[in-house]
């Protein structure tokens, strides 16, 4: 482990740069990555999934922290810098070449995981939303440790009232609990990239009862996808969606925006009885 290169070094031995098209930004900060390793936690000796390792400074820090990780990474010049790392870390990195959207995350484990990763901001919100939307809860992933756009992942923790509070709130926090456990520095990438950066830890807590991921995702598409207008209008076009608002006594003339995440689980609980 001692006797690694720097990750400058690494990346000019390998001839490597940050791709724009694929999303990627390099961390290099050693102390900040093992920060952000011992956000899930004890790792020693757990399952952990990393997507877009790049060259492998945070895959540095999830091994040197104990862990048995499984790294997806789709470009092919970054191979040989984690084939390295597979060296110094016998029998702990295991590294799959693939696209990270096309891969079955629960069936690739086969067990418990901790998901920890810098994610290309290209496909960070819809690799977020997808382990979100499992209808298997808790789902086999027991935490994620995930690297957005800081403004995107203070939409991911905003609460009502607030100008960030939208769908990926509600569904981040419904059956979830997500805290924004630290911000990163444009200026400690390479290169830079044109926003802050911050970290969002999301654990699986207790799902609400007779309520359906697709149903709450139709709710919120219709209340938010029109936030500017009141409940009334927005709902209008979803079946049920006014005698919800009417049962529930909840004020037609509010807009999106105001509603709690508890309100919505009640609009989306009361269409799924309503149905049977």
């Amino acid at each position: 482990m001692t006797d690694l290169p720097p990750l400058r070094e690494v990346i000019k031995a390998h001839g490597l740069s940050a791709s724009k098209a694929l999303g990627q930004n390099f961390l290099f900060d050693e102390q900040l990555l093992d920060r952000i390793a011992a956000i899930p936690g004890d790792l020693q000796d757990k399952a952990v999934l990393e997507i877009g390792p790049g060259p492998g400074g945070l895959t540095r820090a999830l091994l040197r922290a104990g862990a048995r990780v499984t790294a997806i990474e789709r470009d092919s010049r970054c191979l040989p810098a984690l084939a390295e790392l597979q060296e110094a870390f016998p029998g702990q990195l295991t590294v799959i070449e693939d696209d990270a959207l096309k891969v079955d995350h629960a069936q690739l484990m086969g067990e418990p995981f901790a998901v920890v990763a810098n994610l290309p901001y290209n496909v960070g919100t819809l690799l977020f939303t997808n382990w979100l939307s499992s209808e298997q809860w808790p789902p086999q992933w027991q935490s994620l440790t995930l690297m957005f756009q800081q403004e995107v992942a203070k939409r991911i923790v905003a609460k009502p009232g607030s100008g960030e509070y939208g769908r990926l709130a509600v569904l981040a926090q419904w059956r979830s609990r997500a805290k924004l456990a630290m911000k990163v520095h444009r200026s400690a990438f390479t290169p830079p990239p044109k926003v802050m950066s911050a970290i969002v830890h999301v654990e699986p807590d207790t799902v609400p009862e007779g309520v359906s991921v697709s149903t709450l995702a139709r709710v919120t598409e219709a209340a938010f996808g029109q936030r500017r207008k009141m409940l009334r209008q927005s709902l209008k076009g979803l079946h049920g969606g006014l005698e919800a608002l009417e049962e529930l006594q909840i004020d037609s003339t509010r807009r999106a925006e105001t509603v709690s995440v508890d309100e919505f689980v009640a609009i989306a609980r009361w269409l799924d009885q309503s149905t049977k």
